[in-house]
């Protein structure tokens, strides 16, 4: 199908599961703030989703510094999940998301099944501009790393099920350094998850030459940006051939439209935007300007004809 002849832009808007979203472009969680940080470098209203940093039901001080290290390909970040909790980001952050206009999932993180449960309940009954929530069952950057839900399927579908309690739709953020991935994700659909966020940051670490010592204060992290992006593609082809009806977010490495349409082309219905704001605040918004500009080139009316076109 060709675009309007009339010279209509292409029709960015895309569906998750019960979800209608304005475009299919979304910052990532733990890369654009709590609350509407953002709102000074871009227009949050604009955005498909603003999906905040990931919050437990509890204050959670993260890892000590550094946290941050530039490396060849990308960034490591231990930050370690700090945050205020649900209760305070409900009160302190929310509203000022609400009056951005922007559209919000939340992130939610437990150590256990009963703590996913508790942060997921503490979200129910918000304000309506959050539309549904992603649980991290795979951050890689706490202590006890090991034990990540998302490396064991039936432990996904535990922490999908247990998240019920908000009362909106689940999406479960899955690791890419499992052998078995489409195994986990569906344990997540399993638990409930109406998707899948593909992908989280890889294990990951390095040493700094002059002191000998590493970099990150936690010794390992996590690695995103564009070394992350092929990782990402991969899962998302994986999981779209394993599960084609199940509406998936791709994440990693996404610094302009081209990556974007590339996950999309793999199976993904929307991105995430992350490292990439990092350097350029406005990222988010460019990449979604970039990705209309690619479509309208290449003739593509709807963003629903790349859903999953790579596979034939």
């Amino acid at each position: 199908m060709s675009p309007d002849p009339a010279g209509e832009p292409p029709d960015l808007s895309t569906t998750l599961g019960p979800l209608r979203l304005l475009n299919p472009v979304m910052t990532a969680a733990g890369t654009s703030g709590h609350g509407a940080e953002l709102d000074a470098y871009l227009e949050l209203a604009r955005l498909g989703a603003v999906v905040v940093k990931s919050l437990a039901a509890f204050a959670w001080p993260g890892n000590p510094a550094p946290r941050l290290a530039g490396v060849a390909g990308g960034m490591l970040n231990s930050v370690g999940l700090q945050g205020p909790g649900v209760s305070a980001w409900r009160e302190e952050e929310l509203p000022r998301l609400a009056r951005a206009g922007a559209t919000v999932v939340a992130s939610i993180w437990g150590r256990t099944v009963e703590e996913f449960a508790a942060a997921a309940e503490q979200l129910a009954g918000a304000d309506p501009c959050l539309v549904a929530v992603e649980v991290n069952v795979s951050c890689p950057n706490l202590k006890d790393g090991t034990r990540m839900f998302a490396h064991s399927a039936s432990a996904t579908a535990d922490a999908l099920a247990a998240s019920a309690g908000c009362g909106l739709p689940r999406f479960a953020k899955l690791a890419p350094n499992v052998p078995n991935l489409a195994e986990v994700a569906g344990g997540a659909i399993a638990g409930g998850a109406a998707g899948l966020v593909l992908v989280n940051t890889l294990p990951a670490m390095a040493i700094d030459l002059a002191s000998r010592r590493p970099l990150l204060g936690a010794v390992g992290g996590g690695l995103s940006g564009p070394a992350l992006h092929p990782v990402a593609v991969r899962a998302v082809w994986e999981c779209h051939l394993a599960f084609p009806g199940v509406p998936i977010v791709g994440v990693g490495g996404v610094s302009g439209g081209e990556e974007a349409v590339e996950l999309v082309l793999a199976g993904a219905s929307a991105v995430q935007v992350g490292t990439a704001s990092f350097l350029d605040p406005a990222a988010p918004q460019r990449v979604l300007a970039e990705l209309e500009g690619w479509c309208a080139r290449n003739g593509v009316a709807k963003l629903a004809e790349l859903v999953g076109a790579a596979h034939g």
